[in-house]
C-alpha cells in the first residue's frame, strides 16, 4: 500500500465529482460517498485500487497494486483539483446559482479512454438501467479481482474484449452491433489512449473515427477521460429537454436549440450541461417511459 495527502484549496464533494464514473449502486468497480470513494482501475503501470477520503482541507489517498504509484500521481487530476471552476459569471442567473450551490463539483479526468468507452458503448440505444445491468455482468464475467482489501473488480482489459466473439457478448445482453463496436474499440485501445495528451476537439474526432462511436459516445468519453469542460453531450434522449426547460422553460428541444442556449458559455458548455443535469429536474414527460428489456433473452 502507498499513501499520499493532498491539500484541498477548493471545496470537494467526491459524490458529485466522481458520480459520472459510477455505474449504479451495484458497480463492482467502485464505491462512492460524499467524502469517501474507492475505485479499481487499470493504469499504464498495471492494475490499481485507489481509496480517497476528504478530511477537512486535505484529501487522504491510499493505493494498492502495481499501478498504485501512477494512481497516486494522478489522484488530483481524477478529482479535478486542477479545475478552476470555469468562472461562470455571465449568462443565466440559474447557472451562477448552480455553480455556487454545487461548489464541490469538480471536473476531473481519468486519463483512461478505453475504460471510459466500454460503459458508454454498452449504454448506446438502451435505458440506463439496462446499461448498468449489462455492465455489471460484463465486469463480473471478464474482469479480475482488484488489488487491495476492498473486494472490487477490475474492468475487463482491452485485450480480453478484443478476443471475444459475438456469442460471448449475447448472454450478457449485448447485441451484435454494440459487440462489434466494443471489439473495434478494444483493438484500437493502444492508439486511443494517446488522445489524452491532444487537443480535445481533435481527440473527439479520433474517437469518432472508430466505427460505431458517434457524438453521444465521444461526448461522454471526453467528459470522463479528458475532463473537457466544453464536452457537450449530443444525441441524448433527455438532455436537450432538461437544458431547455431549466434555461428557457421550454419542455421540448433539439440538440441545436440546446447548443443555442449554451452558446453564452464558450469553452464551458459541458460544465453548464453537467450542472443542470446534476441539479435540475427533467422536463415534463409527454410519453411513456421506455420499458426495461433483457436483451440476453432475445
Amino acid at each position: 500500500m502507498k499513501t499520499r495527502v493532498l491539500p484541498l484549496p477548493v471545496p470537494l464533494d467526491l459524490s458529485l465529482t466522481l458520480g459520472v464514473l459510477l455505474e449504479g449502486a451495484g458497480d463492482p468497480c467502485m464505491r462512492l460517498a460524499r467524502l469517501d470513494a474507492v475505485r479499481a482501475t487499470r493504469t499504464p503501470d498495471g492494475p490499481a485500487t485507489l481509496e480517497l477520503h476528504v478530511s477537512g482541507a486535505e484529501l487522504e489517498v491510499q493505493a494498492w497494486g502495481p499501478g498504485a504509484g501512477w494512481a497516486l500521481d494522478h489522484a488530483g487530476e481524477l478529482v479535478g483539483l486542477h479545475d478552476d471552476g470555469g468562472h461562470l459569471r455571465r449568462g443565466h442567473s440559474l447557472v451562477r446559482h448552480l455553480q455556487r450551490r454545487l461548489a464541490g463539483l469538480r471536473l476531473g479526468r481519468t486519463r483512461a479512454v478505453f475504460e471510459a468507452l466500454v460503459p458508454v458503448i454498452i449504454g448506446q440505444r438502451v435505458t440506463g438501467r439496462e446499461a448498468r445491468v449489462t455492465h455489471r455482468a460484463l465486469v463480473r464475467r471478464y474482469g479480475e479481482p482488484a488489488p487491495g482489501p476492498h473486494d472490487l473488480m477490475l474492468p475487463p482489459a482491452a485485450e480480453t474484449i478484443a478476443g471475444l466473439g459475438y456469442y460471448d457478448f449475447h448472454p450478457l445482453g449485448i447485441e451484435r452491433q454494440r459487440a462489434a463496436t466494443l471489439r473495434r474499440a478494444a483493438v484500437e485501445a493502444p492508439r486511443l489512449e494517446c488522445i489524452v495528451t491532444g487537443e480535445p476537439s481533435l481527440a473527439r474526432r479520433r474517437l469518432e473515427a472508430v466505427q460505431g462511436v458517434g457524438v453521444w459516445t465521444s461526448g461522454h468519453v471526453a467528459r470522463v477521460a479528458l475532463g473537457d469542460p466544453d464536452a457537450v453531450i449530443l444525441g441524448d434522449w433527455n438532455l436537450p429537454h432538461t437544458v431547455a426547460y431549466a434555461l428557457a422553460r421550454e419542455e421540448r428541444a433539439t440538440d441545436d436549440r440546446m447548443l443555442e442556449l449554451l452558446a453564452p458559455y464558450p469553452g464551458q458548455r459541458g460544465r453548464v450541461q453537467r450542472l443542470i443535469a446534476t441539479a435540475c429536474g427533467s422536463a415534463p414527460r409527454r410519453g411513456p417511459r421506455r420499458p426495461f428489456r433483457n436483451l440476453a433473452r432475445v
